[in-house]
């Protein structure tokens, strides 16, 4: 069991949509000890989710909130610290900073929310691949 994990926009919008990668992420999310996720996480899954299922964002936010309950994901909040690692991750990570992750504004608040807590994210995709909580 992992001890812990940020789940990230699109792992949550993943396994809503039920995509290629939705078990293999519910399987890791539900084998951590601490689950945590962001209002701003929560934020991009809901338009994600809205806009690939054609439904009303209400629609879609209560999606991702049952989600959160179901799986016991908690909603941290978003500090002045956890701003600080943000800009942090884009200076290091960021679009336009010529690095591989091209990390946008939500990547770098999910990678910093990870950071502050000291817990490995959960994430569809290659972009935080190529930063240090790889």
């Amino acid at each position: 069991m992992s001890e812990g994990v940020f789940v990230d926009a699109s792992a949550l919008t993943a396994i809503l949509l039920r995509e290629p990668e939705a078990n293999d992420l519910s399987s890791r999310l539900v084998g951590s000890q601490r689950r945590l996720t962001s209002a701003i996480a929560l934020y991009e899954t809901a338009l994600a989710v809205a806009s690939r299922k054609r439904v009303a964002v209400t629609e879609s936010r209560s999606y991702a909130l049952d989600l959160v309950h179901e799986t016991a994901i908690d909603v941290i909040d978003v500090t002045a610290e956890v701003g600080r690692l943000a800009i942090d991750a884009h200076l290091r990570y960021g679009k336009g900073t010529g690095h591989p992750a091209q990390l946008n504004m939500g990547d770098c608040f999910a990678y910093a929310c990870a950071k502050a807590h000291g817990v490995g994210l959960l994430y569809k995709g290659d972009d935080f691949a190529h930063t240090d909580l790889a």
